[in-house]
């Protein structure tokens, strides 16, 4: 029985729906309906799948920003990274979900280092075991006009004030860019707050 989270979508209004009891094999065939669609996502975990549409203009335009406040920021830092965008990342059989952006940090590999997920309304089905089951080593999570940094440890991902992949970044600094209303002048001022 599937579960409307959001109500029906008007005026690129999120719209969630929550369906539990799927096997893994009929995700993936409804993943290949959706495969070339942008404005559907799903969030696979443990027989429950979450279906999105549309993800709205706040959503882009923040997780752009956040994107483009971070690689500004790399820039500045002279730090060698990897823009993997939202590609699916998959543990098959058990989990499959698309980041809203995503990073490698001094090599290209598989998998990124970080995820950045940006959560608008509310999440109906969280990631973060998605995340903590391929090791993706940091999570940042832009929720209620702040960024979560969350760092994974043995026991599972934990809140920080730091990020353990650019320690001398402030995501204090970051989230105040992020919450600017025009995202060029947002850019622009964080790159001059870090190069000072």
């Amino acid at each position: 029985m599937p579960t409307v989270i959001d109500p029906p979508a008007t005026d690129n209004a999120v719209q969630r729906i929550l369906l539990e009891g799927i096997p893994w094999q009929r995700f993936e065939q409804l993943s290949a309906c959706f495969e070339n669609s942008r404005a559907i996502r799903l969030t696979y975990l443990d027989g429950r799948l979450e279906i999105l549409s549309p993800s709205g203009p706040a959503h882009a335009t923040l997780k752009r920003t956040i994107g483009y406040l971070l690689e500004a920021y790399f820039s500045v830092q002279a730090i060698r990274f990897y823009g993997r965008g939202g590609f699916t990342l998959k543990q098959p059989g058990r989990a499959a979900g698309e980041p809203d952006e995503s990073y490698c940090i001094g090599s290209d590999k598989p998998l990124p280092d970080l995820v950045i997920e940006v959560v608008v309304t509310h999440e109906a089905l969280s990631k973060l075991p998605l995340y903590q089951g391929l090791e993706i080593p940091e999570v940042w999570l832009w929720r209620n006009g702040d960024l979560e940094v969350h760092a994974l440890d043995p026991d599972g991902y934990r809140r920080g004030n730091r990020s353990r992949l650019l320690p001398d970044l402030d995501p204090a600094l970051l989230a105040a860019h992020a919450r600017m209303p025009d995202q060029y002048d947002a850019v622009q001022a964080f790159r001059r707050a870090i190069s000072q």
